[in-house]
C-alpha cells in the first residue's frame, strides 16, 4: 500500500493551484486541487502524517498520480 505524506499532498495541492489558478467571485479551487484539500484537511485535523492512498477518490488519485509524474520527471 502506497502513503502519501501531508507534505507530498500539499505540495501537490500548490502544484495544481499554479497550474489552474483559483477562479470565480468565490475564488474556487480547480477540480484537481479541491479533491486533494479535503483529504489534506482531514489529516490536520486528525493530526495524521501520512494518509493511504487507497482512500483518496479517483479524481485525487489522478491529480495526486500526475502531480507525482510531473516531480518525477522534472528532476
Amino acid at each position: 500500500m502506497m502513503f502519501l505524506s501531508i507534505q507530498e499532498l500539499e505540495s501537490a495541492i500548490n502544484y495544481w493551484r499554479t497550474q489552474s489558478p483559483a477562479f470565480g467571485e468565490e475564488l474556487r479551487l480547480c477540480a484537481e486541487a479541491a479533491s486533494l484539500a479535503k483529504p489534506y484537511a482531514l489529516m490536520i485535523v486528525q493530526g495524521s502524517l501520512r494518509i493511504p492512498m487507497d482512500v483518496l477518490d479517483e479524481t485525487a488519485k489522478s491529480a495526486i498520480q500526475n502531480y507525482l509524474t510531473y516531480k518525477q520527471i522534472s528532476k
